[in-house]
């Protein structure tokens, strides 16, 4: 059984950074693409970027470029989601998910095992 286990939210001020991690066990992820996403109560999820776990080729979504990096380690079947530069707009929890097709998309729906989540909060 696939599992996925977020952890390295937390609190902390505008302009600082944080790491969150991603542990996949139960597969192996050579073929999979692995995402982060995140959501606030009451709003829809949003994709922040998805890496390819063969190709490396990743993706993000617009307003993080420069300030988010995702990253994989395929020997320890973790992703990182390094966060630079935050804001109180980054606000949220935040998922990983992985694709078994390995598509790399940026639609929730194309991602069929999820984690529960780590929190994120930016304060001003």
């Amino acid at each position: 059984q696939v599992q996925l286990v977020e952890s390295g939210g937390g609190l902390v001020q505008a302009g600082g950074s944080l790491r969150l991690s991603c542990d996949v066990s139960g597969v192996a992820l050579s073929n999979y693409a692995v995402a982060w996403f995140r959501q606030n109560p009451g709003k829809e999820r949003e994709f922040i970027a998805t890496i390819g776990m063969n190709t490396g080729i990743t993706n993000y979504r617009a307003s993080v470029k420069g300030r988010f990096t995702i990253a994989r380690d395929n020997g320890k079947n973790t992703v990182y989601l390094l966060m630079n530069s935050l804001k109180p707009e980054d606000t949220a929890d935040y998922y990983c998910a992985a694709d078994r097709f390995g598509r790399g998309f940026a639609s929730e729906y194309a991602y069929d095992t999820w984690g529960q989540g780590t929190q994120v909060t930016v304060s001003s």
